[in-house]
């Protein structure tokens, strides 16, 4: 796990990089991009459990 000294380096290196400005955006993006992921996931979840169900139902 990343401990407190850690995040707080690699946030400021994030600030460092990105200014002051860019860091909303960024943090946006981010979210979205984490959003999209996860529905990603639960797609994929939802068509094995199709799947498994289908098989079931043929035996």
């Amino acid at each position: 796990m990343i401990g407190t000294n850690e995040l707080l380096i690699i946030l400021l290196v994030v600030l460092v990089l990105f200014g002051g400005n860019k860091l909303p955006e960024l943090a946006r993006s981010v979210g979205k991009a984490r959003v999209e992921f996860k529905k990603g996931i639960d797609e994929e979840e939802e068509k094995k459990e199709e799947k498994k169900e289908e098989e079931n139902d043929r035996k």
